[in-house]
């Protein structure tokens, strides 16, 4: 069976499945996330460019867990890169979240045009690892030409990189670029909810291979899709407001998939990325504003 937890490069237990809360609400998410907690979820996912770091903070505090048993990851907005902005940044979500600790501390994008801005920023990451504000340090979206750009330029190995990953883009590069660092892969949108927006009628939840195996198991696809992603290695971090699901999509500790199902659901890799290309995001066509605590 797989373990719940992964064991980063630092020597950080990180909970191997986790619960994301992007394009959640906040007049929701503070709900959700208490739900997620009481099921038994232990990993929170946000970032400052979601607009409910406060509520996520407010869900944790409402669990009644404490603060040492809840791992919270949250992510830098390109709009704070630069390192005493990174430093800044730090302090909006820390004081958005009510915490005085950050487990896991991310730059969002690698925004390939203001590589300088990038660098800068994660040497922020750097020095609040150095001085306890955070855990460890990661970085998401980033591209293997992306890490090795960050890693001639900086000290320490990023502990995750957070990427697209699901059956229909399995990104095999970058995950191969992430293992040999000894980066752990986490999956956002890892049941393949990104494949659902376009209305094309190609979406993970109904394709025929998932849904033969998953009934094998007595199982749903997202809970198929999940396991596929723990079996192999991987944090995955779903999301849902919606309670029934964030149960379902956490019951995924009591079956294992076979070889076989497993390199049947790495088949069924498109190679097309349904997310934005990392290359597009800049400051100049994705810059927001990230309030003050």
């Amino acid at each position: 069976m797989t373990a719940t937890e992964t064991t980063l490069n630092n020597g950080v237990q990180m909970p191997a499945l986790g619960f994301g809360v992007f394009q959640t609400p906040p007049e929701v998410t503070a709900s959700s996330v208490a739900e997620a907690l009481r099921v038994g979820y232990r990993l929170i996912d946000t970032a400052a460019s979601y607009g409910n770091e406060r509520e996520v903070g407010e869900g944790i505090r409402r669990s009644g867990l404490k603060r040492s048993d809840v791992f919270i990851e949250t992510k830098v907005w390109i709009s704070d890169y630069g390192y005493a902005e990174t430093l800044h940044a730090w302090e909006k979500s820390a004081g958005k979240l009510g915490v005085d600790l950050i487990d896991l501390f991310i730059l969002h994008q690698p925004v390939p045009s203001s590589l300088d801005r990038t660098i800068y920023a994660y040497r922020a990451l750097e020095a609040l690892l150095s001085n306890g504000k955070v855990r460890a340090i990661g970085i998401s979206n980033f591209m293997p030409e992306h890490l090795e750009a960050l890693l001639r330029e900086t000290s320490v190995v990023p502990a995750v990189n957070q990427i697209e990953v699901h059956p229909y883009f399995t990104q095999p590069a970058a995950r191969e670029a992430n293992r040999k660092h000894g980066i752990i892969t986490q999956a956002w949108s890892p049941i393949g909810g990104i494949t659902s927006y376009r209305g094309d009628g190609n979406s993970t939840f109904d394709n025929p291979v998932i849904a033969r195996i998953a009934a094998a198991h007595a199982k749903t696809p997202a809970q198929v899709m999940l396991r596929w992603h723990l079996e192999e290695g991987r944090s995955a971090i779903p999301k849902s407001v919606h309670p029934e699901r964030i149960a379902e999509n956490f019951d995924v500790f009591d079956f294992n998939l076979t070889a076989k199902e497993l390199e049947a659901i790495d088949a069924l890799d498109t190679g097309i990325r349904r997310g934005p290309e990392p290359e597009a995001i800049t400051p100049e066509t994705f810059h927001r504003d990230i309030p003050e605590a």
